[in-house]
């Protein structure tokens, strides 16, 4: 495996729940993490999500000039507080994700980034895949692989994100390269946070269900989500991905539910897709970690624990912050995109062969 010189690199990530941009600083080769730094956080204003919100579906070929600077002056104004950076990741905020179709777009120039900021960026992450014929998503597994090993864990894993949309990576930590065609698989699971936020925006102006209090004070109602799990995206063999919205017909079905109903449903939908995606694992885990906002979901939590067969815990039982794992990742990319190691997989994406990834604009020498 490469070995080379140890990069502080800055990671950022604006995902798919539309909340604000995650920094997070990391210490790594492009191979090992040696450190975990400081973190940041800069929410977007509601005036920003309303501009996020508007723009979604959008391509680079239609006029995305106005949240084009509302993400990247958020990105600036949180990455301008880091001090010591030797190479940023900037992955942008995803408006459109087509892979196989139209493409992927995530809405950014890292070129005009790294000249606000006087620091390298590497940014672009997914087009290469998707070009390829790839996903493009999800990319946080290599960086989930490092991980497993900095967990020092000696068993399978998986590492559940519940952002907008959720996804997982099953890791065997026994395994020296995240390329090995045995050392991952990771696929998004369906939606996750994105639906109930949005709901919730709707009904009450709010951001998110505060500790899933709202969602325990319902009941789910179970044809929604047996109909919810007919949808042709779960019989795909993995790895697959989704756009924020491939379950529109999701949120539709539960308008006529209360509120508290309607987020108890979309609650068992995303417990109920995880558990359907834990049967692709290529072997059972010896413990699921959760990380993104959804954590802090106790209706999802407390779901997920009587849906799955192994332990589930918050990624802050391995001493990690669930809030800053793809923000980490992004750094931890930007350094392996830099030094031209893979990015995916075909464990990961489903692309052909493990392929790099990335622009790099402004000045890194690579060491080592």
């Amino acid at each position: 495996m490469f070995e080379g010189e140890i990069v502080r690199a800055l990671g950022t990530m604006s995902g798919t729940s539309l909340d604000g941009v995650d920094a997070a600083v990391i210490e790594t080769d492009g191979v090992t993490i040696h450190g975990l730094g400081s973190t940041a956080y800069r929410a977007y204003t509601p005036q920003d999500q309303a501009i996020l919100k508007a723009h979604l579906g959008k391509w680079q070929t239609d006029d995305v000039s106005v949240v084009e600077a509302v993400v990247e002056d958020a990105h600036v104004a949180v990455m301008s507080g880091f001090a010591g950076i030797a190479l940023a990741g900037f992955h942008g905020q995803t408006l459109a994700h087509d892979p196989g179709g139209r493409g992927t777009h995530q809405c950014g120039d890292g070129a005009r980034v790294a000249a606000r900021l006087g620091v390298a960026v590497a940014w672009d992450f997914r087009t290469a895949d998707v070009v390829a014929g790839g996903q493009g998503a999800p990319l946080a597994p290599f960086y989930h692989f490092a991980l497993a090993k900095w967990m020092k864990a000696d068993a399978p894993v998986v590492f559940l994100n519940l952002g907008g949309v959720g996804n997982i990576t099953w890791v065997d930590p026994s395994c020296d390269d995240p390329a090995d065609p045995k050392a991952l698989l990771a696929f998004d699971t369906g939606p996750a946070n994105a639906p109930m936020n949005d709901l919730l925006m709707q009904c009450r102006g709010l951001s998110y269900d505060l500790d899933g209090a709202l969602a325990a004070l319902g009941t789910a109602d179970q044809q929604i989500v047996d109909d919810f799990l007919l949808h042709p995206y779960f019989a795909r063999p993995a790895p697959k991905s989704l756009d924020r919205d491939a379950f529109a017909g999701l949120s539709d079905a539960v308008t006529a539910l209360s509120e508290v109903d309607a987020l108890a449903t979309l609650a068992k939908a995303v417990t109920a897709s995880v558990a359907k995606a834990m049967t692709l694992c290529p072997a059972p885990p010896a413990k699921l970690f959760v990380t993104g906002g959804g954590r802090h979901n106790n209706t999802l939590m407390t779901g997920l624990a009587e849906v799955l067969d192994c332990p589930v815990a918050p990624v802050e039982d391995a001493g990690l912050d669930g809030d800053m794992i793809e923000a980490q990742a992004f750094g931890y990319l930007a350094v392996r995109a830099a030094r031209g190691l893979p990015l995916s997989s075909p464990q990961t994406t489903g692309i052909a062969a493990p392929i790099t990834g990335g622009r790099i604009s402004g000045n890194f020498k690579i060491g080592g």
